[in-house]
């Protein structure tokens, strides 16, 4: 994976805004995640203008369907050139075991565990008991089962996930500077403590995008690393 695991996120439909926000930090990101909002606004032709800024891109859409479904849906992404692209491992092990059999060419295949919008008070509201660390295992655990590359999990889970999976991907997103405003974001760390505990790439948004000068705000979490 890139050198430079700040992948930023742009999750807007304005794809003008996204190209010149992604031309601006660019010498300060490893890479783009590109979320459902810019996915549902501009399609395969955004993916595709956004590749030509010439870096890696995660096209994160959380695909969780019955089998059939997503794997077809995987199958019509395979015309796009990506680095990661991902599924929701509450979609179960058969679920992703159709995925890996058709994932898009040269892309890493990973799976959500569980948001880092979400606490424990989140997860029993809709029937699953027990803290988020036990919800995350658990998924992490069917996701190396179905041959995936690794997961999608907050910074707390990703040391004893990596402990036990020492060659999978850990992608991690609520990360948050020192000062920098939760926003609805629950289970958050710093991105140097991120890395430290055993993250692969840190997925970045508002941090950056939110800032008055978004290649100085990448630039200077960037240089904490």
């Amino acid at each position: 994976m890139a050198q430079n695991p700040i992948y930023v996120g742009l999750d807007t439909p304005d794809i003008e805004h996204a190209e010149r926000l992604a031309r601006a930090v660019k010498p300060y990101v490893g890479g783009l995640k590109l979320g459902l909002e810019f996915f549902m606004a501009n399609g395969p032709g955004g993916v595709r203008r956004m590749g030509r800024v010439g870096l890696p891109i995660f096209l994160d859409l959380k695909l969780h369907d019955i089998p059939n479904t997503v794997s077809g849906a995987l199958k019509s992404l395979s015309v796009l050139d990506l680095a990661i692209v991902n599924v929701h491992a509450g979609g179960g092990l058969r679920m992703m075991q159709a995925a890996e059999a058709v994932r898009p060419p040269g892309a890493k295949l990973i799976a959500v565990t569980v948001l880092t919008s979400m606490d424990e008070a989140d997860l029993s509201g809709i029937g699953v008991f027990g803290n988020p660390a036990a919800q995350v295992r658990r998924l992490a655990a069917l996701t190396r089962e179905a041959g995936l590359d690794g997961v999608v999990c907050s910074a707390h889970e990703v040391a004893e996930l990596k402990a036990q999976w020492a060659n999978g991907l850990f992608v991690v997103p609520g990360i948050r500077p020192a000062g920098a405003e939760l926003g609805d974001q629950k289970r958050v760390m710093s991105p140097a403590e991120a890395l430290a505990a055993g993250a692969t790439l840190l997925v970045i948004g508002r941090p950056i995008t939110a800032a008055q000068d978004p290649a100085s705000a990448a630039a200077a979490i960037a240089d904490t690393l």
